[in-house]
């Protein structure tokens, strides 16, 4: 199986003056673009021993601060990020050649800014953070929905849904973002942002492909 990818290319003169603004750019076009689900990402985490985990979430929001997501805190990711917090994320969007890989450091958000996110959600999402012990080994899946039916009736239409004590979001702050993008013959384009830290700007770096 091997894609052959056409595209213009990525040049150093193309890009926005920081990797957020650049990212806008980019998620725009993909957006436009119709992919599914254009703000899945990989999520990977590494524990104090060094061994890596990923997994795939949604970006909820992103701005000059960085890039945020939800999660339980008693997920694996998130006992990993609370003693390790170096994070990786990953947008891969395959279907029109192009990548963006972050690179930095995750804390978590605002008690304040998560539960806006969290009233934003559907009942269902909400009930659903109260019904799941993230990560945790269950016995059935007749257990979490047994769960949820007893979160509906203690929280019925029309009653407030409070935001879960263990549950909330992280922004990761990027050290890096490499643009990749799909060029013919495998020599594809790569550019990495890197910041030069203390607020001094972004140096862009071509990587070989």
């Amino acid at each position: 199986m091997r894609e052959q990818y056409r595209s213009e290319g990525l040049s150093e003169a193309g890009l926005a003056p920081d990797p957020y603004e650049q990212f806008a750019i980019w998620f725009a076009e993909v957006f436009a673009a119709g992919l599914r689900e254009p703000n899945a990402m990989v999520v990977s985490t590494a524990d104090p021993d060094g061994r890596p985990s990923s997994r795939t979430v949604l970006l909820k929001g992103y701005d000059h601060r960085g890039f945020v997501f939800y999660t339980n805190y008693g997920s694996r990711k998130a006992a990993d990020l609370a003693r390790n917090p170096y994070v990786s994320l990953l947008f891969p969007w395959h279907p029109i050649g192009r990548q963006v890989i972050v690179a930095g450091t995750a804390e978590r958000v605002d008690p304040a800014e998560t539960a806006v996110y969290f009233h934003s959600r559907p009942r269902g999402s909400q009930l659903g953070a109260w019904a799941s012990v993230q990560s945790a080994v269950v016995a059935s899946r007749e257990e979490i929905d047994a769960a949820y039916e007893r979160l509906l009736a203690r929280y019925p239409e029309g009653e407030p849904v409070p935001v879960p004590t263990g549950w909330g979001g992280y922004r990761v702050t990027a050290e890096s973002v490499e643009f990749w993008q799909g060029r013919e013959n495998r020599l594809h384009d790569r550019l990495r942002y890197v910041s030069e830290g203390h607020g001094e700007g972004w140096r862009v770096e071509r990587l070989s492909p």
